[in-house]
């Protein structure tokens, strides 16, 4: 596979400044203290919001193949931003290998990811129930959450399917990285494909807007289900238990002693 990296720019202008250093800590900054906002003022709410009861057809499909997707699709933005292509190489693994594993196992999980992310969309839309039950927050999520994964499909399509290739872990990862350990390199990212950038700042909008979104159920998985004592059923008896008749005496009454004697 060719790649079209271009050499990171030397310095970075006023608007890098702003858009790939200020705006991601801010966001950064918004999700790490309004969770703990949302913990201590809102834990009632704490919860998915599941909507099973209203209606289950489109659910049963849509939320496991999102899901699924999901969990895919983080892993390999895990490996993909977080793990340098020297880590990778010392393991044995050449950038061919890497590039054509992680575009078809991306397609694959972003095709299952996008397909029930539809599907939620369309029930809540469709179903008149459910979409009563759609407050602001979803109204936020729903479009800001679809732009995202659309867009980092469509740069994953342009570039690395039906283009001639993007090796985005010599710019965006850098960046990327750069923010976690305090050393931004905005023009990492600068020069990047538009799709690219558009799907980091749509992304960096989700994790801003996730602390007030029913996103927040994500850390309350029940990781304590799998180490908790086992819950003891027993069977009801087959046969009723016998119930004393109303108004038996159970012990035989004492009989009253009488005195007899002569006057």
């Amino acid at each position: 596979m060719s790649t079209a990296d271009a050499p990171l720019a030397g310095s970075a202008d006023g608007f890098d400044l702003l858009v790939w250093v200020a705006v991601p800590y801010v966001c950064l900054a918004v999700f790490a203290t309004g969770h703990v906002w949302r913990y201590r003022h809102d834990q009632f709410g704490w919860t998915s919001r599941t909507s099973q009861l209203l209606e289950h057809r489109w659910l049963r499909w849509g939320s496991p193949l999102f899901h699924l997707g999901a969990f895919m699709v983080i892993a390999g933005h895990v490996v993909g931003l977080a793990v340098p292509a020297s880590w990778t190489g010392a393991a044995g693994i050449d950038e061919h290998a890497y590039h054509t594993t992680a575009v078809w196992a991306g397609s694959v999980a972003g095709t299952a990811m996008v397909a029930g992310l539809g599907m939620l969309c369309a029930r809540r839309l469709l179903t008149r129930r459910v979409r009563l039950g759609t407050d602001r927050s979803d109204k936020l999520l729903f479009p800001l959450l679809s732009a995202t994964v659309l867009l980092g499909i469509a740069a994953t399509a342009a570039h690395n399917v039906f283009g001639p290739g993007y090796d985005y872990r010599s710019t965006v990862s850098v960046w990327f990285r750069g923010l976690f350990t305090l050393q931004p390199q905005p023009e990492a990212v600068a020069g990047a494909p538009l799709l690219f950038q558009a799907h980091a700042l749509t992304a960096c909008l989700l994790f801003a807007a996730w602390p007030f979104t029913r996103l927040v159920h994500v850390w309350s998985a029940p990781v304590g289900y799998l180490v908790r004592p086992y819950v003891v059923y027993r069977r009801r008896a087959d046969t009723p238990v016998p119930v004393p008749a109303a108004g038996r005496a159970t012990a035989a009454p004492q009989g009253r002693r009488h005195a007899s004697g002569s006057r």
